[in-house]
């Protein structure tokens, strides 16, 4: 099996940072995981030489080419200039990879050159919330929200701008190999388990003196009794808190209703148990709060887009290394894949 290769598309004067999110998700070997891992090919989108913002050079070793031929193109943050006039050649490039069945991928700004492309039109997609007013001024065909972290519409990803690079990053490996290994890479390195595609970009200023660690109590309480019929009020109560004062927090520096994170919090659950369990679905649904295994089927389904069935099918195989990861001096010494 060969490894999916990820093109990136490498303009000048780019943000570091949005360019070395997807280099670490995807870049890291992490064979030990999954083997093929990923394989990032670094694609020049204009002339050289290219810059970073810190005035880094590169010299990326892959062309226009070569992106259209990747599994996945990703486009990452991009500057002004390449965000009111993108590289023709470019845009042509992701025409080509898109009706070539490729997913595409837009980072922050990046959707600027997917959106010049003509492939958001009629979409949802998002980006950073400080650009939403001009990227919708500019693509008024496309349905721009600046409100949540990132959008999956079809083949077409876009995200926000920063962190949020992160979350769509991991969601694309969940979406390639599953919970488990989206959360080992994820632990590997110290962020948090994936936020939701709603979670909003910018949440309200949180109460003076509170801030969302204060939260982080109830939170770890409450994943540690997914089993049982947890309610708002249950979770108010180990918080020390009301029922509108928890909501408020909730929404104020997580983005989202204590009932919806509970929701989220058991099917993520509910996918690491079809992944590294033979537990039936009926067990699961006990062992996530669901009840019943039609309450499990109706919001997994609603949430993950499949059947537990079907994600047990198409991950099971996967799980064994990620809830397990055992490191060999063989694989701790392996190099990066060839580039050639």
């Amino acid at each position: 099996m060969r490894p999916h290769v990820v093109a990136v598309a490498v303009t000048d004067n780019l943000p570091i940072f949005e360019l070395a999110v997807p280099l670490e998700v995807f870049g890291t070997d992490r064979r030990d995981i999954v083997d093929p891992w990923y394989e990032v090919r670094l694609c020049a989108a204009e002339p050289g030489p290219l810059r970073t913002t810190l005035g880094s050079w590169i010299d990326p070793p892959y062309g226009l080419d070569d992106l259209v031929e990747a599994d996945t193109v990703l486009v990452p943050a991009c500057a002004r200039p390449v965000q009111t006039n993108p590289p023709a050649k470019l845009v042509e490039a992701l025409r080509t990879a898109y009706a070539r069945g490729r997913r595409i991928v837009g980072i922050c700004a990046g959707a600027y050159p997917i959106a010049a492309a003509g492939l958001l039109d009629g979409r949802r997609a998002t980006t950073h919330w400080m650009n939403a007013q001009d990227f919708a001024g500019r693509f008024p065909l496309v349905e721009i929200d600046p409100r949540v972290l990132y959008v999956a519409d079809g083949n077409i990803f876009t995200s926000a701008g920063t962190a949020a690079a992160i979350d769509l990053c991991l969601h694309l490996v969940r979406q390639d190999h599953g919970a488990a290994v989206a959360n080992e890479v994820a632990r590997r390195m110290v962020v948090a388990p994936q936020r939701s595609a709603d979670h909003t970009q910018y949440p309200a200023p949180p109460v003076r003196g509170v801030s969302p660690a204060d939260l982080s109590p109830v939170l770890e309480w409450a994943r540690q009794h997914l089993d049982r019929p947890l309610s708002v009020n249950d979770l108010a109560r180990v918080a020390n808190l009301s029922p509108r004062t928890l909501a408020r927090r909730f929404r104020d520096s997580l983005g989202t209703t204590p009932l919806q994170w509970l929701l989220e919090q058991r099917v993520r659950l509910a996918q690491e148990l079809l992944e590294t369990t033979e537990d039936p679905v009926e067990r699961i649904a006990q062992r996530t709060g669901f009840g019943s295994g039609a309450n499990l089927r109706q919001h997994f389904g609603r949430i993950s887009g499949t059947t537990p069935q079907s994600y047990r099918h198409v991950f099971r195989y996967r799980s064994g290394a990620a809830a397990h990861p055992v490191i060999t001096p063989q694989s701790a010494g392996r190099s990066l894949p060839s580039r050639t």
